[in-house]
């Protein structure tokens, strides 16, 4: 599985000594963390204010290194350069100078150039359809960059960047087009308008990483800054994931399958450690310090942190108006005041996604509705069930103690393919899903009052099947859905009745 972080040194191998003012790429080789887990930091998320959290800039700043402004012990960055400089912070990285190309040394070592309006592309690789494509592909992303953070594209016609596809290292070196000043890395690295990157084992792989570090680049020659790491990372991950499909690319593209994804294994990395028990916490995510990023899997969070706050109707206005704060040096801050007294859901909403994230993840339909509900009349209650949606709030709230009764009824279908599945409450005993039987009723009782390290309620539920009686030890809402993947409620018709009694 390939991602685009870095690669452990070998023993005895010291990385080159980076610029003070350079960004670590996601793709650049560092010496290996020491551990897989991030350290997390003791302060609730509403107290929450890292002042470490702007990484090194991905840019060179050119002069003298001696003459760089440092302090002591800490690797200069890109705010304390912003906070030297607070006339010209928007200039700063897009004064840059573009790395210049000898065009006859490049043909005389058989390095072909591909240009486009957006990048020009150098490479020792032969001619392909995939290959040469790939400035096509950077010019239908550079408007999808603007439209995404909200940057007027006739205001930078000129913007160009200059990429170097690599299947050779050496041919580079000999040409000085992989400059010694860069720090080792095993797939790609930006730094300000030039990227560099290996060859990659897919034509989607190569495409994700060429968009990715093209999004690095976008976001600091226009924005000036990535901001932290999980943001920075996150926002790479979400805009690379694409489709390429007739000629056409569309980024923030959620996989429907991993045959669309070759090598890009982010979901696969998030079920693996939900089924070892050791899935990270949302806060863990937000407070992944620089090196964390050393390894691959921290990718894999970043994207899901990414694309549930981008996806979900109740938090993707706030989180799309984050770009704004990437000069912010309390941007992590900002964050949490955005996200405000909605803090607790999201923080459970991540449980549940990452719980059952399926290729084609439908997020609109697994939102939920956490208002608590009112007391059972004592004449019960009728709710009906969709089949198109997760966990849906009944309204009914459990007394702790009481016992109450649940009988459901209805036929729904759960598939269409090759033909209609017709399913009852009971669920289909054919197929199984999370390990019981697909559309069968479940039931859980969420808590009043949460406790946040215990994880969701959601997540311990109960069958229910036709029926069956619930005696809650804390009060709470009842929550209902039929067991169904997340990525497979698009073929589902119908709804379940569900009868509510107190005994």
């Amino acid at each position: 599985m390939i991602g685009c972080s870095g690669s452990p040194e070998p023993v005895g191998r010291r990385p080159a000594k980076k610029p003070a003012a350079t960004r670590r790429s996601a793709t650049a080789e560092v010496p290996k963390a020491k551990s897989r887990r991030p350290r997390t930091q003791t302060a609730r998320p509403a107290d929450t204010d890292v002042p470490e959290e702007n990484e090194p800039a991905r840019a060179d700043r050119p002069g003298d290194e001696s003459k760089r402004p440092r302090r002591p012990g800490k690797r200069l960055l890109l705010a304390d350069l912003l906070r030297q400089q607070p006339d010209s912070e928007s200039k700063f990285l897009t004064t840059l100078p573009q790395m210049q190309v000898d065009e006859a040394k490049a043909a005389a070592a058989g390095i072909r150039k591909l240009t486009a309006e957006r990048l020009t592309l150098y490479t020792d690789l032969p001619p392909s359809p995939t290959i040469d494509e790939l400035p096509e592909v950077f010019d239908q992303a550079f408007p999808q960059w603007c439209e995404y953070f909200h940057v007027d594209a006739a205001e930078h016609a000129d913007w160009h960047m200059t990429g170097f596809l690599m299947n050779e290292k050496a041919v580079f070196v000999r040409t000085d087009f992989l400059p010694h000043g860069l720090p080792p890395f095993r797939h790609g690295y930006c730094r300000n308008y030039t990227l560099w990157l290996y060859e990659q084992p897919s034509d989607y792989y190569r495409r994700h990483l060429i968009l990715h570090e093209g999004t690095h680049g976008f976001m600091n020659t226009l924005l000036g800054a990535c901001g932290p790491p999980w943001y920075m990372e996150g926002i790479g991950e979400l805009l690379a994931t694409h489709r390429w499909k007739d000629g056409r690319l569309t980024l923030n593209h959620f996989p429907a399958n991993r045959e669309e994804v070759p090598q890009w294994g982010r979901i696969r990395i998030i079920k693996d450690a939900f089924s070892a028990r050791r899935p990270l916490r949302l806060k863990q995510v937000i407070d992944y310090p620089p090196a964390a990023h050393l390894e691959t899997e921290p990718y894999a969070w970043c994207w899901a942190a990414a694309v549930l706050m981008d996806r979900h109707p109740r938090y993707r206005e706030r989180f799309r108006g984050l770009y704004k704060n990437v000069l912010k040096g309390d941007f992590t801050a900002r964050f949490y005041r955005a996200i405000g007294d909605d803090w607790r859901t999201l923080s459970e909403e991540w449980q549940l996604f990452v719980s059952g994230v399926e290729y084609g993840h439908d997020i609109a339909a697994t939102t939920v509705d956490f208002t608590p509900g009112h007391p059972l009349p004592e004449s019960g209650a009728t709710v009906t069930v969709s089949t198109k949606k997760g966990w849906q709030n009944t309204g009914v709230r459990f007394a702790a103690g009481a016992t109450y009764r649940l009988t459901a009824s209805g036929r729904y279908q759960v598939a269409d393919k090759p033909q209609i599945w017709w399913c009852e409450p009971g669920g289909v005993s054919i197929r199984y899903y999370q390990a019981r039987p697909l559309g069968i009723l479940l039931a859980a009782v969420r808590p009043d009052r949460p406790k946040e390290n215990t994880g969701s309620a959601l997540l311990r539920s109960t069958a229910v099947g036709l029926g069956r009686t619930l005696t809650p030890k804390e009060s709470g809402t009842l929550f209902l859905k039929i067991n169904d993947s997340a990525a497979e409620l698009g073929d589902n018709a119908g709804e379940s009745t569900v009868e509510i009694t107190r005994e």
